[in-house]
């Protein structure tokens, strides 16, 4: 493990942190309500241990069998240190088996399929599974997530299912040159758990929105959960 790595990533996870509790204060919440998952995708297993070691407690990956990987190798206790595992790409239903059995957040449930698979799973493993279900607000075809129409049926099929608890719901916004830009998105989120969570999903707290280019934006919009990665990690590298 690098010290300089260490270093480097610890500064910038302050200065994250100081922007979050900004953000938070400008409209009156408690830095606390937001969790940090520091985005490791792609990165290295002794780059992500470099971030845990700077303070990092909640890592984010997207592929199922780079995930699988890296906890194979570092597991939820690293150094003394307790790590969460987020998983927050696509997952394909053959690649459940993959993370189910112990990540401990699922961000992007997109489908009753999916989220059959998981539960499924997770009653195989003898636990519940706590999931996000991913909402595609912007309609950008390239992006995962369910579309807003669909959003209630699926919301009706996981809270039938014994093996999963949805925690919320997660979205991404569109790159935009100015994070305002990005502001309805978030607001239609927190108003798409509200109206949930009064209905078929009393669990349904979490709002996972925000990542570098925008999650201050976020925060003041009540994200409870902001993805963050290039402003911790630095560049990303094109393989792991």
């Amino acid at each position: 493990m690098n010290n300089h790595d260490i270093d480097i990533i610890r500064g910038r996870l302050s200065v994250v942190n100081e922007r979050i509790d900004a953000a938070a204060a400008r409209t009156g919440r408690a830095p606390g309500e937001i969790t940090l998952v520091t985005v490791t995708k792609t990165f290295p297993i002794d780059k992500v241990a470099a971030a845990i070691a700077a303070g990092a407690t909640a890592l984010g990956e997207n592929r199922a069998r780079e995930a699988a990987d890296k906890y194979a190798a570092l597991g939820n206790i690293v150094n003394g240190r307790q790590v969460a595992w987020h998983f927050i790409g696509h997952l394909q239903t053959n690649k459940v088996k993959l993370v189910t059995d112990w990540v401990d957040l699922i961000h992007s449930v997109d489908s009753p399929e999916l989220a059959l698979a998981i539960d499924k799973r997770a009653r195989a493993a003898d636990r519940v599974q706590p999931v996000l279900l991913e909402l595609n607000i912007a309609g950008e075809e390239a992006k995962s997530g369910v579309k807003p129409a669909r959003l209630t049926a699926l919301a009706e099929t996981a809270a039938r299912l014994p093996n999963i608890v949805v925690k919320g719901l997660m979205t991404m916004a569109p790159l935009v040159d100015n994070p305002n830009a990005a502001r309805p998105v978030f607001a239609a989120l927190r108003e798409w758990r509200d109206k949930l969570k009064a209905g078929v999903l009393p669990d349904c707290d979490e709002l996972s929105m925000g990542m570098t280019d925008d999650f201050e934006v976020a925060v003041e919009e009540g994200a409870t959960i902001v993805r963050v990665g290039r402003a911790i990690m630095g560049a990303r590298p094109l393989t792991c």
